[in-house]
């Protein structure tokens, strides 16, 4: 394993040196004669690990230690000097040192305490990325007792213990992160780091950075070496999200990298070789984006080792009432919100809502909630006016047990309509189920007679299709 090496010594000869010794070994290294130099490379160039001098005008190795564990406490440090004791050693190992190597420097302890410094280096990279990996605000498991979120799991036990890569297809707001990572943690790499990429954030001109790092110099602003997504992700996972938003150019460079897992970094000349898993995700049908010439059909089926698609959040009805009950309890925990409850009339409104957003829109949802009515009893009248017009709709939420594909007598029993004239004397909430009975009626029946066709209902009646499509979604009612 190569890396930056910071070498701070008042002896030029020795700083030559340890120079040769570790570019013989593949390794890039800077030099500083005193410890106000060390610490400034140390600040502008963020090196790998750092062999420093004890003795030294001015600051001395011991000093200079202390400054170094206070700047970066994870950077490994060897000592070195030419008058060491036992005691000096153990002064530094006490206060954080790496290991500690006497003058004359011996090229075999040199080579190998180098090397061990690496390791424990990247081990501690990869330490941070797993931490971050395993925090609260990243669940590993689909929430749900539909028989479409059953299934998925079942799945996702089945493929996570393997080194098949997965593409993961599926709307926005679906939890195809949550997918990638519940296979990562069922993985035999869950020990190793799990690095998310989402391609659709990062510029162009910088995403070959990004994954596959640079040199120092390497372009202008690149003032540091910095390792790219690949090199951090080796051993363990790289997950892709987005990767239908990568330009044909990055395409070409992925694929070439994923076949041989290895690569340069930006700038860089040595050739670097990993060992990753990738999961890759998007919300494009790719075989579409294929054939408009958008993506590569090589990359797509390299990718597509063992394809799984999420299902959006309006085709799991029988979910929602969980994943409500998971988001309060989890909000309450983390923020201390007072308790939230959802009466059945705001819960039937919710299952026959579209959700567009998915579960992320869901969640947003739960979380406004939570701040617009602290403690309450969330009643479909407090719902937004797309959401409470819906409350008796003809779709009424289903039992959490109820599978979505039931028959009609297995499915929970709605009350008859009432008849047009009884709404007439009516209050408030009755006015709200004839406007929607109403709405339901007229686009069922517009849509007849226009055979089915949404687009040219849209237009007629002045609506987006997205909007339209929505809207026949929350109302059950099937479009061609």
């Amino acid at each position: 394993m190569s890396g930056q090496i910071l070498i701070i010594d008042d002896e030029e000869s020795i700083r030559m040196s340890l120079q040769g010794i570790l570019e013989d070994e593949g390794h890039t290294t800077l030099g500083a004669e005193n410890g106000e130099q060390g610490l400034a490379a140390l600040e502008s160039d963020r090196p790998d690990m750092i062999f420093l001098d004890i003795w030294m005008p001015g600051m001395d190795g011991l000093e200079v230690l202390e400054r170094i564990k206070t700047l970066n406490e994870g950077v490994p440090v060897i000592m070195i000097s030419g008058h060491g004791t036992i005691e000096t050693a153990v002064k530094a190992l006490k206060k954080g040192a790496f290991d500690f190597i006497e003058k004359p420097l011996s090229l075999e302890k040199v080579v190998v305490s180098t090397r061990n410094a690496l390791e424990f280096s990247r081990l501690t990279r990869e330490n941070e990325v797993l931490k971050s990996s395993l925090s609260n605000d990243h669940p590993v498991k689909l929430t749900g007792k539909s028989p479409a979120i059953e299934q998925l799991n079942e799945v996702i036990s089945r493929v996570a213990p393997t080194e098949a890569w997965v593409l993961i297809t599926g709307e926005n707001g679906t939890g195809k992160e949550i997918v990638a990572r519940s296979i990562h943690h069922q993985s035999k790499r869950a020990d190793k780091p799990l690095v998310a990429v989402n391609c659709a954030a990062i510029p162009e001109e910088l995403i070959e950075s990004e994954l596959f790092g640079h040199e120092k110099g390497a372009f202008t602003g690149a003032e540091t070496a910095q390792a790219g997504k690949f090199e951090l992700a080796d051993g363990g996972t790289l997950f892709l999200d987005e990767i239908g938003d990568m330009s044909l150019k990055t395409q070409a460079k992925i694929l070439r990298i994923l076949q041989e897992q290895s690569f340069e970094r930006v700038g860089g000349r040595k050739t670097m070789t990993v060992d990753v898993r990738v999961i890759a995700a998007t919300n494009k049908n790719l075989p579409e984006e294929i054939e408009n010439g958008n993506f590569r059909e090589d990359l797509y089926y390299r990718l597509k080792v063992f394809p799984l698609e999420v299902p959006p959040l309006r085709t799991r009805g029988n979910d929602i009432a969980l994943l409500i009950s998971d988001f309060v309890n989890s909000l309450a925990k983390t923020h201390g919100f007072k308790p939230l409850t959802f009466a059945q009339d705001a819960l039937d409104a919710l299952c026959s809502y579209a959700w567009p957003g998915n579960v992320r829109e869901l969640k947003n949802f739960v979380e406004r909630m939570f701040i617009m009515h602290p403690g309450d009893a969330v009643r479909a009248a407090m719902l937004p006016p797309e959401m409470s017009s819906l409350a008796a709709a003809p779709t009424a939420c289903p039992n959490a047990e109820t599978p979505p594909n039931a028959s009609e007598s297995e499915r929970p029993q709605t009350a008859p309509e009432p008849c047009i004239d009884s709404f007439i004397a009516t209050g408030p909430e009755d006015l709200k189920l004839a406007r929607a009975m109403f709405e339901a009626r007229f686009l069922e029946a517009k849509l007849r007679e226009y055979d089915g066709n949404v687009s040219q209902l849209a237009k007629a009646v002045g609506m987006e299709r997205s909007s339209l499509y929505r809207k026949l979604k929350a109302y059950d009612i099937q479009a061609d």
